[in-house]
């Protein structure tokens, strides 16, 4: 890829609300070079004559197929199911640690000559993401959780405005005085946990590195409310297993799963086997008089798509206005290349 990309926004097949790239940002990028084409969708929170207002050009949804060889298509979800040859994509592709069909759609991209450069994979050059959805995932799951400590959490979730939620979350009474304690409170999940349970008239008790390098599983089940933000990047010693959620001391009801990953090492709450849904956004771990429910909503941002667009989107644009060959391209090309060895004939 030489000279800047065309950028290909795709309409999100799973109904997805968010957009990698609001129409403000994209106006910075076409004002620098780019040419955008943006996909039609009836599910994405920006109205496409917002972007046709600043410059983009207009496709019917799922064209993308169709995009010329030079675009970079730019989605958030996964794709389509298929077996066509791909070119150069840049989502959410989980396919670098071992994922379900996680070859198969390598073999794709091979087939195609193109890359996949995953959002999880843009890095500095310390390692760290430069664009993530982390404050509002965590904001969310917090919300969700004190809403369904309160017995008031809906049977189906539908995306809303952050006005809404807030409101929501500000009708309480005086008797009401949950504990909430937020795992990973110094980084972006925890940040937004904590301001979230602020709204509900919570002050959170904060856990980070240091209280969570050996856990007080007595002290962590003496909270109403616990949200876990922490994700390790190798396999770890979980926080809790299933058999601490039988201590007679356990006062814990309410349990959120920020990082979402039942079937990962690398997951600190190996207490359920199953993530939670829009449509069914609790798991009952324990019933009866001492019950315990889970949240773990693999796209809980979604519930706030403006939000969480807004500021995906002014992460993720300075980094797009290094295409093609910044050194967090090169980085995450290479991430892409060194998983291709893998691969194993069929």
């Amino acid at each position: 890829m030489t000279g800047k990309p065309t950028l290909w926004i795709r309409h999100e097949s799973t109904g997805e609300g968010r957009a990698p790239l609001s129409p403000a940002d994209a106006a910075e990028l076409i004002r620098e070079g780019f040419r955008i084409v943006v996909e039609e969708s009836s599910s994405r929170v920006f109205p496409i004559g917002e972007y046709e207002a600043v410059g983009c050009l207009v496709a019917p949804a799922d064209s993308w197929p169709d995009a010329p060889p030079e675009a970079l298509v730019l989605g958030l979800k996964e794709l389509p199911a298929g077996d066509t040859p791909l070119r150069d994509h840049v989502y959410f592709g989980s396919a670098f640690a071992g994922q379900k069909g996680a070859d198969q759609l390598l073999r794709r991209f091979t087939e195609g000559g193109g890359v996949l450069y995953d959002l999880e994979h843009l890095v500095d050059d310390t390692g760290h993401r430069v664009a993530a959805f982390s404050y509002w995932a965590g904001y969310v799951a917090a919300a969700l959780a004190v809403l369904a400590y309160r017995q008031e959490l809906p049977r189906s979730l539908t995306p809303m405005s952050k006005d809404a939620l807030d409101e929501l979350l500000r009708q309480r009474g005086d008797w009401y005085r949950p504990s909430g304690l937020v795992l990973g409170a110094l980084g972006n999940s925890g940040a937004g946990a904590c301001d979230a349970l602020r709204v509900a008239g919570i002050e959170p008790t904060r856990w980070d590195r240091e209280e969570t390098r050996v856990v007080d599983k007595g002290e962590l089940l003496d909270h109403d409310i616990v949200i876990n933000a922490v994700k390790q990047r190798g396999p770890v010693v979980p926080f809790l297993t299933e058999t601490d959620l039988d201590r007679p001391d356990r006062r814990t009801s309410v349990i959120a799963d920020v990082t979402c990953a039942p079937s990962s090492d690398r997951n600190m709450l190996p207490i359920y086997h199953e993530r939670t849904t829009w449509a069914s956004p609790t798991l009952e771990l324990r019933g009866g008089s001492r019950s315990l429910r889970l949240i773990a909503i693999e796209n809980i941002a979604t519930l706030l798509p403006l939000e969480a667009t807004l500021a995906y989107s002014q992460q993720l644009r300075p980094v797009l206005a290094t295409l093609p060959n910044g050194d967090i391209w090169q980085r995450a090309r290479d991430t892409f290349t060194q998983h291709l060895p893998s691969l194993v004939a069929v």
